[in-house]
């Protein structure tokens, strides 16, 4: 645990009292402050009075807001979009300082320890709407292999102020969403990473632009000494060029998957046709096959492969020491994850592809399949599906964006199944040897499922289930 600095003796509160709310709250009180919490459902603040948090709603304002030194806000807590939680406005009207645990984070990493280490700990903070997970993971694992001391939190694994305080020369890896980046007061990350942009959390954030918006502030705010940004999206292109001083500066690691990044003065790392390069000052400086490593199928991986290994090289460790531990690298779960095969049909658990985004780089990644989707639909159309529907033989809809999907596809052959059960009954039924059963939904799950978690664990399960052919 990181305890909070600068509350030692004064009253705060933490609103949302779930995985992050509870790792702030005893991150809170091991730095001595007064700590209060709430949250909406019962049941959670039911688990907050067991972990000895005294209970009280900000949203009442006066009595419950008098000598309150901050308000701290889990990330699931809409702030502004599409409308601010009342304690939020409560806290507003009182002067109330609002912020979250990775401001938090931010202020309290740094202790006088650090000044008997050889080399201070280092944080890489990554966010993008694709590839968060698989990125973060992956320096993560390549670190781990290379017998660099690291940590993962964040979006992904442990709440950030749940961690160790991290040692002499360690570096903490950080998957941060929107949600995480926009309320933080403090964002000084040493390396920052974006991935890419798709149309994703619009409601949240008051449209694309302020979607965006909240993703710059890690770099326009955060002032990282260097930063690794996928050029592929036009908001991309943009946030390098803001970054940069110009076309020989290295602070800015440009990174793509569908171009070729070998002109001009400065850093880049791209892949084509399934092969890694890194150029600098105009020459090729190496080069990593990524064809066979089973980790990392498909184009989107190998972009989340590009951006690992700019932070990689940026901390210092050689192509030799990267390319060997990026292909020992297992693949998440969840996230174009290799289930089983039965009589030569893959089935491939790709739950994270909340968006049609996501979800059309799970099927650029596979020749014939038979796509499950559907869910609970978000904004911004499917069009990002289109140009990968020739892949699809059949696809097998469920949950409340079935008929949208259906109608969608068009003349592509689809049978609206509304269960997971029955879509992958049908699926597996009707596939035959070379098909993939893919279920990659470019929707949300919160319309049958607790999380995409759950989906994908019942996708898994009902796999198991399966006679075999």
């Amino acid at each position: 645990m990181i305890p909070v600095r600068g509350y030692q003796g004064r009253k705060v509160a933490v609103l949302g009292l779930g995985r992050t709310g509870l790792a702030t709250a005893a991150a809170l009180t091991a730095g001595g402050a007064q700590v209060c919490g709430w949250d909406d459902s019962p049941a959670a603040r039911e688990q907050g009075e067991k972990h000895g948090i005294t209970l009280r709603n900000p949203a009442q304002g006066g009595a419950a807001l008098e000598g309150l030194a901050a308000l701290f806000v889990s990330p699931g807590i809409a702030h502004l979009y599409p409308e601010p939680h009342p304690a939020v406005q409560a806290a507003w009207a009182s002067g109330v300082p609002v912020d979250n645990d990775i401001g938090l984070f931010f202020r309290s990493l740094a202790t006088e320890d650090w000044e008997r280490f050889d080399q201070a700990p280092r944080v890489v903070a990554i966010t993008g709407s694709n590839g968060k997970s698989t990125t973060s993971a992956l320096i993560h694992h390549v670190l781990e292999e290379c017998g660099r001391p690291s940590q993962l939190a964040g979006n992904i694994g442990t709440a950030v102020l749940g961690i160790a305080p991290p040692g002499n020369g360690e570096t903490v890896v950080l998957e941060l969403s929107s949600y995480q980046i926009e309320l933080a007061r403090a964002l000084t990350p040493d390396i920052a990473v974006f991935t890419n942009l798709s149309p994703d959390h619009l409601e949240r954030h008051g449209g694309r632009g302020g979607y965006f918006a909240a993703k710059r502030r890690l770099f326009a705010e955060g002032g990282p000494d260097r930063a690794v940004i996928g050029v592929d999206e036009n908001e991309g292109r943009f946030l390098a060029g803001q970054l940069s001083q110009g076309a020989g500066d290295d602070q800015v690691i440009r990174m793509s998957v569908k171009q070729k990044l070998s002109g001009g003065e400065g850093w880049s790392v791209f892949a084509r046709k399934g092969f890694l390069a890194e150029y600098r000052k105009g020459r090729q400086v190496a080069s990593i096959d990524l064809r066979e490593m089973a980790g990392l199928p498909g184009r989107h991986n190998h972009q989340n492969a590009c951006a690992a290994y700019g932070v990689l090289r940026a901390l210092g460790l050689s192509p030799r020491m990267i390319g060997p531990a990026l292909a020992s690298f297992p693949g998440l779960a969840h996230r174009a994850q290799f289930v089983g095969e039965i009589s030569g049909v893959r089935f491939v658990n790709d739950s994270k592809a909340t968006n049609p985004d996501a979800a059309a780089h799970a099927l650029a990644a596979f020749e014939r399949v038979r796509w499950i989707a559907g869910g609970q639909g978000k904004k911004g159309g499917l069009e990002a599906l289109r140009p990968h529907l020739g892949h699809v033989v059949k696809a097998y809809l469920i949950g409340e964006s079935a008929t949208e999907i259906a109608a969608f596809l068009g003349d592509v052959s689809h049978e609206i199944c509304e269960t997971m059960e029955k879509a992958m009954a049908q699926a597996a039924r009707e596939a035959e040897a070379g098909d993939t059963v893919l279920l990659a939904p470019a929707a949300a799950s919160f319309d049958q499922y607790r999380d995409f978690e759950a989906r994908g664990d019942d996708f898994m399960a009902l796999f198991r289930a399966l006679p075999a052919k």
